[in-house]
């Protein structure tokens, strides 16, 4: 049974790791580099309108999790939302679980709609954002990650 509750920092270190583990991996993400427990701390910390949320198994064990903070261009009205689920349990409702509990935290939080940036090559990522009701808006062409690699990115959002 997938359990989804709020994150807390003392979730930091098993969300860098597992972030970790996906960065690491490539392909479906834009983050790069290390990734570390204070990065994540930090993170959490942006903003009193960012929301985290963590799903788990019966053991406790961290099997996704997502956030949403202000979107830097549109910060009254608009989040940007991230979503990770650990490498092979994708495909188990993980992200519908997170996506139901954000969703609920970006209108309590008064967003009026949810931004998602998206790799153009990550297609479960974008498969995930369509099936949840997310409609592409535009795209971000030759986008530069840390690593020096040029992807392109397509937006895609999803209104309250």
């Amino acid at each position: 049974m997938i359990h989804i509750r709020p994150a807390a920092t003392a979730d930091a270190r098993a969300i860098a790791e597992m972030l970790q583990e996906i960065v690491d991996a490539g392909g479906t993400t834009a983050l790069t580099g290390r990734v570390t427990r204070n990065d994540i701390v930090e993170w959490m910390a942006v903003s009193p309108r960012a929301a985290w949320h963590v799903a788990e198994d019966d053991a406790g064990e961290l099997l996704g999790f997502q956030w949403i903070d202000p979107m830097g261009e549109e910060p009254e009205t608009c989040a940007e939302i991230a979503t990770f689920a650990r490498r092979g349990r994708t495909g188990l409702g993980i992200g519908s679980a997170l996506f139901e509990a954000t969703r609920k935290a970006a209108r309590r939080l008064g967003y009026r709609w949810i931004r998602a940036n998206i790799r153009a090559d990550n297609t479960g990522g974008l498969a995930y954002y369509q099936s949840r009701g997310f409609e592409d808006y535009g795209r971000i062409e030759g986008y530069v990650m840390g690593d020096g690699t040029v992807v392109d990115k397509v937006l895609k959002r999803y209104d309250l």
